[in-house]
């Protein structure tokens, strides 16, 4: 089966979130998100839970742990096999907190009409 590509959101400035935040993570934490974003490339939308939890909405979120160390990098799906990875937090409270997941939602809009205005 193909696999899916995995994107970094790029805001309009080209900075990345989700490069910002990785690069924040220590090792061994980056090296557990990066084998979650493997998983979700070849599993893409089949990916469940513990490794990914839909947010509502076509949020879904990217679950790491290391430790008592969580950490979520949340995501959409977009048309043609892509995943679009907006934002990553540090996890500290049980449920997701609802700025991350407006942010993740703000980024796909404008994500989305930045696609449909370009010819890509």
């Amino acid at each position: 089966m193909e696999s899916f590509t995995v994107l970094f959101y790029d805001r309009p400035d080209g900075t990345e979130p989700v490069r910002e935040f990785l690069l924040s993570l220590d090792r061994k934490m980056l090296a557990k998100v990066v084998r979650e974003i493997e998983l979700l490339s070849v599993n893409g939308p089949e990916l469940r839970e513990p490794y990914s939890k839909s947010m509502g909405d076509g949020i879904f979120e990217l679950r790491a742990k290391v430790g008592t160390d969580i950490t979520r990098v949340l995501y959409f799906f977009v048309v043609g096999r892509k995943i679009i990875l907006t934002n990553g937090f540090v996890k500290k409270t049980d449920k997701t907190p609802k700025a991350q997941i407006n942010l993740a939602k703000k980024y796909r809009d404008e994500y989305l009409s930045r696609k449909e205005h370009s010819h890509e």
